[in-house]
C-alpha cells in the first residue's frame, strides 16, 4: 500500500517536471497580459514618433520614439515581462522631466510587435533598437541609457556587454531565470529543468559602463538579495538605491527621491546634451 501510493506521487511528480520543462515559456513570458494598447504618449501630453523596426531575423517590432527639448542623451527603454509599452507612460514622463528623450518598444510577441518571445529573441530585439538610435538617429553610444525593469533589466545588462552605453539602470531586476524560479519554486530542481538563462549577474561582470542598481525590500517578486547580488557583481563607478513598495508599484518610479538620485547619476556619467539629428515626426 505504501509503495503503490509512492508510485503514484513519483508519477506525480515526474508528470510535473515533464510539463514545467515544455511549457517553461509560459512561467517566463506573459505578453497575453495587458496585450491591447490602452494609451499613447500623447495621452499623457507628450509627443512622439510612432516607429517600426526589422530585427535581424525578419520580425516587426512596435516602437516610440519621444523628443525632449535640447535633450541631455537619450534613454532605451526595456519593460518587464508583462504588459506592453502602453503601460509604462510614467518612465517616458520621468525621463522628460530629467531633460532626456525616451525610446522604448515592444518584445516580439508583445503589444502590437509580431512574432513569439523567446530568449534568443529578446536579444535581437534589443540590437534592433540599438540599431536604430545609431543608425538612423544618429546617436552616440556614450548618450544612450539603457534601463531595464525586472525581466527588461536581463535583456539591457546583455546589451551593454556587446555596445558601450553612456550608462545602465536595472529596476527591480534578478540575478537570473534559475535562481529566480528556484525562489519560486524551491519543491522543483529548477537549475536542472530551465531552458532560460538571462543571467544579469554574470552580464554585469562583464559591463564596463557605470551601473545603478535600484531595488526595493518590499518587492514581492523578486527578493531584495536579488539586488544587493547584482550590485555586488558590477564594476566601479556603481550605485545601489534602495526603494520602497511592491514590485509593480509604478508609482514608484516618480517618487522624489528616485528621481533626483537618478538624475544626479546621469548627470554624472552621461556627457553633456546629445542634440538630435533629423525632425522627428509625431504621429
Amino acid at each position: 500500500m505504501v509503495w503503490s501510493i509512492l508510485g503514484t506521487l513519483a508519477a506525480a511528480y515526474g508528470a510535473l517536471l515533464v510539463v514545467v520543462f515544455l511549457f517553461q515559456s509560459r512561467l517566463v513570458y506573459f505578453p497575453e497580459i495587458g496585450k491591447e494598447v490602452v494609451a499613447t504618449p500623447r495621452d499623457a501630453g507628450l509627443e512622439f514618433e510612432d516607429v517600426r523596426l526589422a530585427t535581424s531575423d525578419g520580425v516587426s517590432l512596435h516602437a516610440w520614439f519621444v523628443p525632449a527639448r535640447a535633450p541631455r542623451g537619450t534613454v532605451l527603454l526595456f519593460h518587464g515581462n508583462a504588459g506592453n509599452i502602453s503601460h509604462r507612460l510614467e518612465y517616458l514622463l520621468m525621463f522628460q522631466r530629467l531633460g532626456y528623450s525616451s525610446f522604448i518598444f515592444d518584445y516580439r510577441g508583445y503589444g502590437l510587435s509580431g512574432g513569439s518571445p523567446g530568449e534568443e529573441g529578446t536579444y535581437r530585439d534589443a540590437q534592433a533598437a540599438w540599431r536604430y538610435l545609431i543608425e538612423v538617429r544618429k546617436l552616440e553610444p556614450r548618450r544612450i541609457v539603457l534601463l531595464g525593469e525586472s525581466l527588461g533589466g536581463a535583456v539591457a545588462a546583455w546589451l551593454a556587454v556587446r555596445e558601450r552605453p553612456g550608462a545602465l539602470v536595472l529596476a527591480s531586476v534578478f540575478t537570473s531565470v534559475p535562481d529566480m524560479g528556484a525562489d519560486v519554486y524551491p519543491f522543483l530542481p529548477v537549475r536542472l529543468l530551465s531552458r532560460y538563462s538571462y543571467n544579469t549577474r554574470d552580464y554585469l561582470a562583464s559591463v564596463q559602463s557605470p551601473v545603478l542598481v535600484a531595488h526595493s525590500r518590499d518587492d514581492d517578486i523578486v527578493p531584495y538579495r536579488h539586488g544587493q547580488a547584482l550590485f555586488a557583481a558590477a564594476r566601479e563607478p556603481k550605485v545601489f538605491l534602495e526603494m520602497r513598495g511592491g514590485h509593480n508599484d509604478g508609482f514608484l518610479f516618480m517618487r522624489e527621491e528616485w528621481v533626483r538620485q537618478l538624475g544626479v547619476f546621469l548627470e554624472r556619467h552621461v556627457p553633456g546634451a546629445a542634440a538630435l539629428t533629423g525632425e522627428p515626426k509625431p504621429r
